[in-house]
């Protein structure tokens, strides 16, 4: 179960990459990422239950990892809007790289040789995309975000290591994680919004459906992955191998709906890196 769901969150993200890219066409960075985060924890309310029922070091640690992953979204989000959303896609499958080695220094987990081919399966394909990628003049620009995607990347395989940490200690639930990250990350969005005097209009949500559709795809796609990380039978190992399936959906949308070139190239990579997948889990 817990690899069903988290494929249901690696093809969700993908998903969701296309998506952010649709809602920065319309709207800023900071607009997009304050309304999307804020949605997203009122969407968690109702489904919330037995929210302070923690140990106070566990708000914490949440808080912490709400940090990181605020952090992580503001390289991500700017990288999203600046480079091919197929590009990206295959761009953030690093993170699979810098989960790999925290989970193996920091939570005992072992490399198998399949995982082990696998890992190097998905690496290719990262290294295939790249090669002859800024040979244009916008190169040193392109330089730029793609070094912000990788510093995304390593914050988010920073916060996927802490769920995993937090969930397998039996002490806080998915629905509790999800209520407080998302709460303290509606705070620090909002205290950046209000510090930097970024205008907001509520009213963009109506205007940008995108990011309605975002938030409810974010709280249903979170939610899926911190069950899958509260079995004690998942590895983050495995786990952050299966969630390079959202490079599938972004390929897939930067043709469809943004029209972008060297997909088949692209697209050769993405197979690659599913093929890494399929190994490491048999």
């Amino acid at each position: 179960m817990w690899i069903l769901l988290t494929l249901f969150y690696g093809l969700a993200k993908g998903a969701r990459d296309g998506i952010k890219k649709k809602a920065l066409e319309k709207s800023g960075v900071m607009e997009v990422l304050f309304l999307h985060t804020a949605l997203a924890f009122l969407l968690t309310i109702p489904f919330s239950s037995d929210i302070y029922l923690i140990e106070p070091i566990y708000y914490f640690w949440i808080f912490l990892k709400s940090f990181v992953i605020f952090l992580a979204w503001i390289l991500a989000f700017v990288s999203i809007k600046k480079m091919p959303i197929s590009l990206y896609g295959i761009m953030d499958t690093a993170r699979m790289l810098f989960s790999t080695v925290i989970a193996l220094a920091f939570l005992g987990e072992t490399m198998t040789l399949l995982k082990g081919i696998g890992l190097m399966l998905v690496l290719s394909g990262l290294v295939l995309v790249n090669v002859g990628n800024n040979h244009n003049s916008d190169g040193n620009v392109k330089l730029k975000y793609m070094v912000f995607s990788l510093l995304a990347c390593l914050f988010n395989a920073i916060s996927g290591c802490m769920d995993k940490a937090l969930m397998q200690t039996g002490e806080i639930t998915a629905l509790q994680l999800q209520f407080w990250y998302m709460l303290y990350l509606t705070l620090m969005y909002g205290i950046y919004v209000l510090a930097a005097r970024v205008p907001i209009r509520l009213s963009t949500v109506k205007t940008n459906y995108w990011i309605v559709i975002l938030s409810v795809l974010f709280v249903m796609a979170d939610r899926a992955l911190f069950v899958a990380n509260a079995d004690l039978n998942s590895e983050v190992t495995v786990m952050t191998l299966i969630k390079q399936s959202s490079v599938i959906v972004t390929v897939l949308s930067g043709k469809l709906f943004f029209d972008e070139k060297h997909i088949l190239k692209r697209t050769v990579c993405a197979a690659i890196v599913v093929a890494g997948i399929v190994v490491a889990t048999l």
